[in-house]
């Protein structure tokens, strides 16, 4: 079917005028009464009956009136949900964030940019670095963040690093290095809590003995979490490497104690990460803004 005939048509019949429906449409008035009377042909159906002044619609005519104005009542409404999704008022996000942010940052900024968005959907998957790129890449998240160390950086994802914060060795505060500095292969002997293997935290703790020749230390205890092994570690026992930002208000409050360890000094870089080549939604790129615009007190 013709829809800029059916267009015209469903003017003339709203308007119950060639002349009018012509003037809102802004086209002559012989061009619409010229399309018209080939609309019917194809058709095979009038949509008029003969008359002298006036417009006048057959039966099949005005029953096609009312079909064509819900179609077209219709087609504003798919206009203005594209225009929404266009401009990030309406649609969805996938985030797929890591430990780290998913506890400590995601939450308070996906607040603040739901305060704003009411009508944005937002899905957030807590997991591990490894996965949450793998999710990414299989366009099974929108946007990744991560906590972590550089170099396991993709090479397939852009990188928009918002800031860094200390990684720090935790103990009980009833332990013998609570507030100590020690060497590296004695804090080694001590027994870890940690997560699973695939955190990135785990890993640089690894990488790290490995840059010093040292052998790494023995898990003693593992979790999926990062609150879990924290608290174990304030029940007295072992040791954890974690990001200040997950202990900082803990040590303040003195119910953990930082070990700091000669000649190390390592930082999580904290960033967000999409897909190369692909241009990031109004809805994401808005919500990437907040994110930049409130970053943690460290």
């Amino acid at each position: 079917m013709n829809i800029h005939a059916l267009r015209l048509f469903y003017y003339v019949a709203e308007t119950g005028s060639v002349t009018k429906a012509a003037a809102r449409l802004n086209i002559s008035q012989p061009a619409v009464t010229s399309q018209i009377k080939k609309f019917e042909k194809d058709l095979g159906l009038p949509l008029f009956n003969p008359s002298g002044r006036g417009v006048s619609l057959t039966p099949f005519g005005i029953e096609l009136a009312k079909q064509a104005g819900n179609f077209f009542t219709y087609e504003e409404q798919i206009d203005e949900f594209v225009e929404d999704y266009r401009h990030g008022r309406k649609g969805k996000l996938r985030i797929a964030a890591t430990y780290l942010p998913a506890n400590f940052l995601v939450p308070g900024w996906a607040a603040k940019f739901k305060a704003c968005h009411p009508e944005i959907e937002m899905e957030i998957t807590t997991t591990n670095s490894q996965q949450a790129f793998e999710q990414l890449k299989r366009h099974e998240a929108d946007v990744a963040f991560y906590g972590g160390g550089a170099q396991d950086k993709p090479e397939d994802v852009d990188w928009l690093e918002l800031f860094e914060d200390e990684l720090w060795f935790v103990v009980s505060p009833s332990h013998p290095y609570a507030g100590r500095t020690v060497s590296l292969p004695e804090m080694m002997l001590e027994p870890f809590i940690m997560r699973e293997e695939g955190s990135s935290t785990r890993a640089r703790l690894v990488s790290l003995c490995v840059t010093y020749g040292l052998q790494p230390p023995q898990v003693t205890l593992q979790f999926s979490g990062l609150g879990e092994a924290i608290r174990s570690v304030m029940a007295g026992y072992g040791a954890n490497f974690i990001s200040s930002l997950a202990v900082r208000e803990y040590v303040e409050h003195k119910r953990l104690a930082r070990v700091r360890v000669e000649g190390i000094q390592l930082s999580n870089h904290i960033a967000i990460c999409t897909r190369s080549h692909e241009s990031v939604p109004a809805a994401l790129q808005q919500f990437i803004d907040i994110c930049r615009s409130f970053p943690p007190e460290l």
